[in-house]
């Protein structure tokens, strides 16, 4: 059985690292959008600085910005993993306050 004292530096623990995971989630965000953005103006420089039909001109400019669209890719799928990470602390957290109600009933009773 787990004492009040487990519980309340369980909770804290989850406390610490959910603040964390918000800060790496804002990171996050704001490095995938960084791509995203870079990745636009690639493309669209590249769009505008090439000669040739709009296919052509678009399948170029796609090609020139790929390496960035697979960074933003990337970013995106780490957004999404800090957003998994940070649903599992809120789940957690929640088991732990169940398991402490548990606890103070079995020390009341």
């Amino acid at each position: 059985m787990e004492t009040p004292r487990q519980i309340i530096s369980e909770l804290a623990a989850i406390r610490s690292q959910s603040e964390k995971g918000i800060e790496l989630l804002a990171a996050a965000e704001r490095k995938m959008i960084e791509l995203e953005l870079e990745e636009q103006r690639i493309e669209l420089s590249t769009f505008i600085g090439t000669s040739g039909t709009v296919a052509d001109k678009t399948a170029i400019s796609k090609l020139a910005a790929l390496e960035k669209r697979q960074e933003a890719a990337i970013a995106r799928a780490e957004v999404s993993r800090i957003k998994t990470k940070i649903s599992h602390l809120k789940d957690s957290q929640m088991a732990v306050m169940s398991a402490a109600k548990m606890v103070e009933l079995e020390w009341k009773g």
